[in-house]
């Protein structure tokens, strides 16, 4: 009995012990938050790490923040804060029926920035992500961004029009729309093809890694944001940037020839262009160490 009654003293020790040792502990977490609600009923995935300058990452079409993974450790350990936020529709966000336009994306990357509170941050973004990040700074008059960055941007038309003899035919527009309608699969497996400067310039894993990424987009968002882009003419809005700009773009991309890089720069005043000469679209992979340093550098500007 006396040995029944020391065992039982000795357990309610240790559980004693061990709950006072899980009250202590600190919290792992930084108290970031995963989630950002933008309006009722729809909230956007955001990775945020680090400390630090802010560098804010707006992903491609049909892509998400997942894209950035090789970007956001970098700029950790380079002493910047991160964010990747992925647009309504894609990645982890949530996927509502509704409009999937840059009036939305915009407004949805503002409430982002207001609630975590962001100043002076470099905002940058990629493809589609480019003409959302240009159409941010002309609707917000830049609020919350001391300087942009551009990446392969999709801009200033990703479409053929009056005036500007580049990008998409009115019939390839209109095609790739319809693909996305009726064999989406397929035309992630093209898109994919066509993303680096070669075939063989970025790793079969690397090539699986993004069409996994791209296969996660909601169907809906990946056509209703195509027609949007397919809309969309920012040449108007390249005088109104009045921060640094920073293009980076591949000189052997398929996707968003070299000119728009050429035509950004010659409608933004203060900017400046990387060449990525050994890249195609996936210059944020394929010269990735360059990629890192030189938006680095352009943050320490």
């Amino acid at each position: 009995m006396k040995k029944l009654i020391f065992a039982l003293s000795i357990l309610s020790l240790l559980a004693f012990n061990n709950a006072t040792a899980q009250s202590k502990r600190q919290a792992a977490s930084a108290g970031r938050l995963e989630f950002i609600e933008v309006e009722p009923n729809v909230k956007l995935h955001v990775t945020d790490l680090g400390n630090g300058q802010p560098i804010v990452l707006i992903h491609g079409w049909p892509l998400n923040n997942e894209m950035y993974e090789y970007q956001y450790q970098y700029f950790v350990e380079k002493g910047f804060r991160v964010i990747g936020i992925s647009m309504r529709g894609f990645g982890k966000s949530d996927r509502p029926y509704g409009k999937y336009d840059f009036d939305v994306f915009s407004d949805d990357i503002k409430t982002v920035l207001d609630k975590l509170k962001i100043e002076n941050a470099v905002l940058g973004g990629f493809s589609m992500g480019g003409a959302v990040v240009l159409h941010y700074m002309d609707k917000y008059n830049g609020a919350h961004v001391s300087k942009l960055a551009l990446f392969a941007a999709a801009a200033p038309s990703w479409k053929q029009r009056e005036g500007f003899p580049y990008g998409a035919t009115d019939e390839a527009a209109a095609g790739l729309i319809e693909v996305t309608r009726t064999n989406r699969q397929q035309l992630i497996e093209d898109f994919g093809k066509a993303f680096p400067a070669t075939e063989n310039s970025i790793s079969p894993g690397m090539a699986q890694w993004l069409a996994n990424i791209s296969s996660n987009a909601s169907p809906y968002a990946t056509t209703q944001s195509i027609i949007a882009l397919r809309d969309l003419d920012l040449r108007p809005s390249l005088s109104k940037i009045k921060v640094p700009v920073a293009i980076f773009h591949g000189t052997k991309d398929k996707l968003c020839d070299f000119v728009f890089a050429e035509q950004l720069h010659k409608g933004i005043k203060n900017s400046y262009i990387v060449k990525f000469e050994n890249s195609g679209h996936a210059l944020f992979i394929e010269e990735m160490v360059k990629f890192n340093t030189e938006l680095e550098k352009f943050a320490k500007q």
